[in-house]
């Protein structure tokens, strides 16, 4: 099982696999079986059978693997994709995005939508539906804008907030004509600011104390809004039933319970295959030879915006010298990794050249590329002038002591452990010796959180298409999100003026040329991403590859 970083509400981590690609130069820095045909761009298909809303038949259930994660704020620094997925069955969906990125505002929330610039200030005014309304009963108003920003602007530094970016930007939301009009005022203008209230909290659940410890292991529906609430939660399985919710104003749900079901990625596969659940991923070549040719199963592929990269913890004793960290990484054949990982797969794709871009989206480059190549040779040069000598059994000495690197390997899945094993082999030739360290799934947040590895490997997935928005998350060493800890607030300083152009193709483009700085600290390096591949029960509709898009919950069901 493949584990993700966790990282801001668009940005998020998982516990749960998929992937999707990134551009890279030709030859033998390409990905895929045969290097020199990888395609220039990844796919950006989507396959997750769209299907109208008065298509979708009445009742029944749907059934996957997932729980309430240790952070279900996904606001908060440490949630997670499945954090942020579970979340979204019970709280509000106010934005969404099509498959290519294009913003969608649901009514049922946001009724009008007004977006304004006078003296170089943007002012976006969000008219929010009368009936809308918490369950507990409170109006959804302003005040719900209000305190969305307020905990994540990081002006009060007690919230684990996940991004500060763009909520920085304002200066202010007041109340509009009314109590259900929100007036947001921007410092400057900011072409991405649908991203930042695609849902939002319940005032109370905006506290410090609330944001940062209210929904670490528990729900708060009373908080909550929309066609599900949360039905029964069973603490010590750890499955979740979402039902119909009774105070809900708007289009009604068509499913009758929407169930996750705790289990881990490697019994996922046969419970697919048993009948019990009704969709699963299916990541790799086994897994797929697992789900394909079922009776009534579908292979439901495409792209989606994934990205599997390597961290380095530079405030490890072995990692905090650069030139080790850029040994290790000029030692590392990604071509071939990608090779393991997409084996059986007749999948192809180039290398990803950035943590924030994709390469089928418009203003990509591959930075990694511009400052990294693999290169066995230097890499050995980079030990040498960190003081590092070879020593009698091939693995190099300084100071009496052996070059040792941990790798954390978190789970029992074959893929991974070939993964690992592939990292020691490429390694050991230049004197480095990788040492596995197991670990179990379930203490993947605390890892991260305490930096208690050197090397860990993690992916995200972008939930909305502004990538140079979230450079900071990645690179900025004052976020706690950046947990391989590296840069210097120079840097910091640099990449902050990426987010005040209005632009967003001059965005885009001043975000790659401050990325390719940050990426010579050498401590994050892109591998892969992959196909989004899932076996799905025919008939489920608006469930797949959906690239950017994520179904309204009220929008998925069985078609008729």
């Amino acid at each position: 099982m493949r584990t993700r970083l966790a990282l801001p509400v668009a940005l998020l981590a998982a516990v749960s696999v998929t992937a999707t690609a990134c551009q890279s130069s030709s030859g033998k820095h390409a990905a895929g079986p045969d290097a020199k045909d990888a395609p220039s761009a990844a796919s950006a298909a989507a396959d997750y059978n769209p299907t109208p809303y008065d298509k979708i038949k009445e009742g029944g259930t749907y059934t996957t693997v997932g729980t309430f994660d240790d952070q279900g704020n996904p606001f908060n620094v440490n949630a997670t994709l499945t954090a942020a997925r579970v979340w979204a069955w019970y709280n509000a969906d106010a934005i969404t995005y099509s498959p290519t990125g294009d913003v969608q505002y649901n009514p049922d929330y946001y009724s009008d939508v007004k977006v304004s610039v006078a003296g170089g200030r943007q002012k976006v005014t969000l008219t929010i539906n009368p009936k809308a309304v918490f369950n507990d009963g409170t109006p959804i108003d302003w005040t719900a804008i209000k305190a969305t920003w307020k905990a994540d602007n990081g002006s009060q530094k007690a919230y684990a907030a996940s991004s500060t970016d763009g909520y920085d930007q304002i200066t202010s939301v007041e109340k509009g004509a009314n109590a259900k009009q929100a007036v947001i005022t921007f410092k400057g203008v900011n072409a991405s600011w649908s991203s930042l209230f695609t849902t939002f909290l319940h005032p109370k659940a905006a506290t410090v104390d609330n944001f940062n410890k209210a929904y670490v292991k528990k729900a708060h529906p009373e908080w909550g809004a929309g066609p599900y609430t949360v039905g029964k939660w069973d603490t010590h399985s750890g499955d979740i039933t979402f039902v119909r919710n009774p105070k809900w104003w708007g289009k009604k749900g068509k499913l009758d319970k929407r169930v996750y079901v705790n289990l881990e990625s490697t019994a996922a596969v046969n419970a697919f295959r048993n009948g019990q659940l009704d969709y699963v991923s299916a990541v790799d070549a086994e897994s797929l030879k697992q789900v394909r040719g079922l009776k009534a199963t579908e292979i439901r592929s495409g792209g989606s915006p994934f990205e599997y990269s390597l961290y380095f913890n530079t405030k490890s004793p072995v990692l905090a010298d650069r030139n080790v960290r850029k040994a290790v990484e000029e030692s590392i054949d990604r071509a071939q990794i990608a090779k393991i990982e997409f084996q059986g797969l007749d999948y192809k794709e180039p290398l990803p050249g950035s943590a924030v871009l994709y390469s089928f989206q418009k203003g990509y480059e591959d930075n990694v590329a511009a400052v990294l190549k693999y290169a066995p040779d230097e890499a050995k040069k980079s030990l040498d002038a960190a003081g590092w000598k070879p020593g009698g059994d091939g693995i190099r000495v300084r100071n009496g002591k052996e070059l040792e690197v941990g790798y954390t390997l978190l789970g029992d899945d074959p893929l991974d452990k070939a993964t690992a094993g592939a990292f020691a082999a490429m390694l050991k030739p230049v004197g480095i010796r990788l040492v596995i360290k197991k670990a179990d799934e379930a203490d993947f947040s605390n890892i991260l959180s305490e930096r208690k590895f050197d090397l860990f490997l993690s992916g995200n997935r972008s939930m909305d298409p502004f990538g140079a928005r979230y450079l900071c998350d990645f690179y900025c060493s004052d976020r706690d999100s950046n947990i391989t800890g590296a840069g210097t607030p120079a840097l910091d300083k640099e990449i902050r003026a990426t987010t005040g152009i209005a632009d967003l193709d001059k965005q885009a483009a001043a975000a790659n040329k401050v990325e390719r700085k940050a990426l010579q600290e050498y401590a994050f390096l892109p591998l892969f991403s992959g196909p989004s591949t899932y076996g799905v029960k025919k008939g489920l509709a608006n469930v797949g590859a959906t690239i950017f898009y994520n179904p309204l919950p009220e929008t998925v069901g069985w078609q008729k």
